[in-house]
C-alpha cells in the first residue's frame, strides 16, 4: 500500500522487485493526492491501482484516514492476508521471495510501539482520550506498519478509539505516530512485534528522518543496510533472535533511482 502525495519516482525499482513474482501473491494499492493521474502501462504492477483518495496532510488526522482508506480497499480482496504501508520514498532491501516469506511466516504483525516518557511521547497524551486510553497505556511508533488481516479488519472497523483520537489528538499530538501503537498495545499486545520492518535514519536530528540522495547510494551503503550486525542489528522473529529485521528502507530521493537500479541486482537480489 503506497501512501504518496503524487508521483512514484522509484516505481521502476519496485517494478523490478515485483518482476517475475506470481501476480496472485501480491496486489498494489496507491493513495495519492486527488486529481493525480498516473500513466503506467498495462503491464505495470501500478496500472489502475489507485484507490479513491482525499487530501492527506502531514501531522493531521487525514493522514491516518488515508491509511484506513488503503486498508479498506485492500481488504476487499479476500486473498490479501498481509498489509504493508510504504511511501514513495521507500525501497525494498531484498527480493520479493524473501519479503513474502518473511511476512507470511511471521506469527506477529510489525507495528513499532514504545513508551516515551518525554515531551514528544507521554507529553502528547490528551486527557480527552480517557477512559479508553490511560496515560500509562500511551505509546509511540513509526507510521510505516505491517498488519495481518485480522488486525487490519479491527483497525478499519474501530469505532471505539479512532473517534476519540480524531477529536483529541491534534498537533503536537500526531495520530499517525500514536494511534496504532497505542490501540494495538492495549487490544492486541501479543500480536505485534513492537518494531517496524522499515528502516530509517534518525541520527541527523530534527523532526524528520534523513533523506538520502544519489551521492549516498553506493555498494558500501547498501551492504550496511542488508548485512546482519550492521544497520539490521538483531531482533526477535517468531520468538527467536534474527539477523534480518528490516525489509524496507526510507527516505530515498528521486535522484537515487539510477544507482539503485544499477546496484539492486548485485546488492539487493532483484532487478
Amino acid at each position: 500500500m503506497f501512501l504518496t502525495r503524487g508521483p512514484l519516482p522509484l516505481a521502476p525499482l519496485w517494478e523490478k522487485f515485483f518482476a517475475g513474482a506470481d501476480r496472485a501473491l501480491y496486489s498494489v494499492y496507491v493513495h495519492a493526492t486527488p486529481g493525480y493521474r498516473p500513466d503506467f502501462p498495462p503491464a505495470s504492477a501500478f496500472y489502475r491501482r489507485q484507490v479513491p483518495s482525499q487530501v492527506a496532510a502531514w501531522g493531521q488526522t487525514s493522514m491516518c484516514d488515508a491509511e484506513r482508506r488503503l486498508l479498506a480497499n485492500a481488504l476487499l480482496d479476500p486473498g490479501n492476508e498481509r498489509f504493508v504501508l510504504v511511501s514513495e520514498s521507500c525501497v525494498p532491501l531484498y527480493g520479493f521471495p524473501v519479503v513474502y516469506h518473511y511476512l507470511t511466516r511471521s506469527r506477529q504483525s510489525f507495528v513499532g510501539a514504545f513508551d516515551d516518557p518525554g515531551p514528544h511521547g507521554r507529553g502528547r497524551y490528551r486527557a480527552g482520550l480517557a477512559p479508553e486510553v490511560r496515560p500509562d497505556q500511551w505509546r509511540k511508533g513509526a507510521q510505516w506498519f505491517e498488519l495481518d488481516r485480522a488486525l487490519a479488519v479491527d483497525v478499519v472497523a474501530d469505532e471505539r478509539y479512532y473517534p476519540k483520537f480524531r477529536e483529541h489528538c491534534r498537533p503536537p499530538c500526531y495520530v499517525d505516530e500514536h494511534y496504532l501503537p497505542t490501540v494495538l498495545s492495549v487490544e492486541a499486545p501479543g500480536r505485534i512485534a513492537n518494531r517496524s520492518v522499515t528502516w530509517v535514519d534518525w541520527s541527523r536530528g530534527g523532526a524528520h528522518p534523513a533523506t538520502f540522495g544519489e551521492a549516498d547510494v553506493g555498494e558500501a551503503f547498501l551492504k550496511r543496510l542488508t548485512t546482519p550486525g550492521e544497520e539490521q542489528g538483531t531482533c526477535i522473529y517468531n520468538g527467536q533472535p534474527a539477523d534480518v529485521c528490516f525489509l524496507f528502507a526510507r527516505k530515498f530521493a528521486p535522484s537515487t533511482l539510477k544507482p539503485l537500479l544499477t546496484l539492486a541486482p548485485k546488492m539487493l537480489g532483484y532487478g
